[in-house]
């Protein structure tokens, strides 16, 4: 199953990210610039792409490899186990987990590519002289977010105009002045987007670009921090706090938007339509799917058959309560049929008899015959096929399952409500001020996961809560960051990682092509 990550992942994602193709297989070597920010010639910009194209340098994102990867594996939430040869990839996982990845990594490689490939085709249409003022606007809107997943990976931000010429080396911004420009892109363009309602959840919208704000101010201080102290202390400025708070409010405002009753609404193959929280997605007929999250840990011998790779860590698991809809549950119409729960898989695992959905749900057997138990303990280093709690964040439809799951509706969520509660919950805690108590607005929260309310709340309770919450969603990594906890052991990494590790190296073949970029601290 390790060959599958060549055989779809890349295709679907570094391709479409880098070349707004999808016939490749491979990284395009052949570019000018290896940061995928230079124009194709010298005279300069060529015709910027259409505004649904650019959209498409989103579907990058939405995949088990490159930034996916590098948020998740990286923390106490995912791991990719090595079962014999199966997963090895010549280390690339482990290095993830482990925190001892280099310039040379592949993924960070392939994510800085892509990254920035986005942004040159953002670019091309925000500073488009003959685009809309609401298309350029949606552009920025793009431009700002992926300059924000550069900036909280790697530290440093290259921006070139549109009009620059091939020879013209890109400018580069520190991380203090890349969070600066960030929000004033967004706060520029923010009012001339629409509002959201649920038919456009899919592209640019106020709310959207308000939840993005809310992020940039709570990170603030991350960002500002000392580039040979990226770990911290922070400090996080009361000014900031209260502008997080602001932004949350104004999405809360929107009487389309509230906490979903049923967790699994905002995942499942019918999230479309019966999701309250999710403000922006990228829907299945726009070119993407989630098989690969259920995949990435399913068992050959479940349905959809798996590639039986990661896992969560039981620490993480333990932080569940008993009851908690979050953790796992049976969900009518999915569990009946695939005889998997939702949430985390541990245990005997139950499915199809013969393999097809539709036939009796029975005990499965591994590829040895014996009971498929899937085991809490798992070694990064050696696991057996049963080793490790899997999950399932996003349920796929059982009637596209026969078939592998491919046409299955689930639209894939880059911002939900929930986060923006608990952001502002964090913002208070942080001494931000509103009427609302940080506590109040985390117990309302939990009263729709099945757990009973805390009786108090501090930061350290907030951090796993936002785990419990937002787990396998591309935050946890931002997260432990900027609580202070990135670095710290976890079962498989028994030392601290180093400190500078809070930020990735800059690919060493981009500091080859770019004078203006410099290696990060501790590299």
């Amino acid at each position: 199953m390790k060959k599958l990550l060549k055989q779809y992942i890349v295709p679907a994602v570094t391709a479409i990210a880098l070349l707004n193709v999808t016939s490749c297989t491979k990284l395009d070597t052949k570019l000018k610039d290896p940061n995928s920010v230079a124009p194709q010639s010298d005279g300069g910009a060529p015709a910027p792409s259409s505004l649904s194209k650019v959209y498409e340098q989103l579907n990058q994102l939405i995949g088990q490899e490159n930034w996916y990867a590098m948020e998740e594996h990286t923390t106490d939430e995912l791991m990719g186990p090595t079962r014999g040869t199966d997963w090895d990839d010549f280390g690339t996982w482990r290095k993830l987990h482990l925190h001892t990845w280099d310039g040379a990594h592949n993924q960070i490689n392939n994510s800085w590519n892509g990254l920035n490939g986005a942004l040159f085709q953002t670019t091309l249409l925000a500073e488009s002289t003959t685009a809309s003022a609401q298309t350029k606007a949606e552009a920025k809107f793009l431009r700002a977010y992926f300059s924000y997943l550069v900036v909280d990976l790697f530290g440093q931000l290259q921006h070139r105009p549109a009009t620059a010429k091939i020879q013209d080396l890109p400018e580069v911004y520190t991380r203090s002045e890349a969070i600066d420009y960030i929000i004033t892109e967004l706060e520029s363009v923010v009012n001339t987007l629409p509002a959201y309602t649920h038919a456009t959840r899919n592209v640019a919208t106020k709310e959207a670009a308000q939840f993005l704000l809310a992020k940039c101010y709570l990170n603030k201080a991350v960002f500002k921090q000392d580039p040979t102290k990226p770990a911290g202390p922070y400090t996080f400025a009361q000014a900031d706090m209260n502008k997080v708070i602001s932004y949350c409010n104004a999405i809360a405002s929107n009487a389309a938007l509230s906490i979903s009753n049923n967790y699994w609404d905002n995942f499942t193959w019918e999230n479309g339509t019966k999701s309250t929280e999710n403000i922006f997605v990228r829907q299945n007929s726009q070119g993407i799917n989630v098989v690969w999250l259920t995949c990435m840990g399913f068992h050959y011998n479940q349905r959809p058959s798996g590639w039986n790779g990661f896992t969560t860590l039981a620490d993480f698991y333990d932080s569940f309560e008993s009851g908690d809809v979050r953790k796992g549950t049976a969900l009518t119409g999915y569990t009946d049929k695939v005889g998997s729960n939702v949430g985390f898989l541990v245990g005997q695992i139950q499915g199809p008899k013969n393999g097809s959905i539709g036939d009796p749900i029975v005990d499965l057997k591994d590829r040895s015959g014996n009971p498929l138990v899937f085991t809490k303990d798992a070694s990064l280093f050696f696991s057996t096929e049963t080793k490790g709690i899997r999950t399932v964040k996003y349920p796929l439809d059982p009637a596209t399952i026969n078939d592998g799951g491919w046409s299955s509706a689930n639209e894939f969520v880059f911002f939900r409500f929930a986060d923006a509660r608990l952001m502002k919950a964090e913002a208070i805690l942080r001494g931000g001020t509103d009427a609302e108590t940080p506590l109040s607005i985390v117990n309302g929260i939990r009263a729709k996961r099945g757990v009973a309310a805390l009786g108090s709340l501090d930061l350290t309770k907030l951090l796993a809560e936002r785990g419990r919450e937002m787990y396998l969603e591309g935050w946890r990594r931002n997260d432990l960051i900027r609580f202070g906890k990135f670095n710290d052991p976890v079962v498989e990494r028994s030392q601290a990682s180093d400190a500078y590790r809070v930020v990735f190296p800059i690919p060493n073949i981009a500091l080859s092509s770019n004078p203006n970029l410099k290696q990060n601290f501790g590299y």
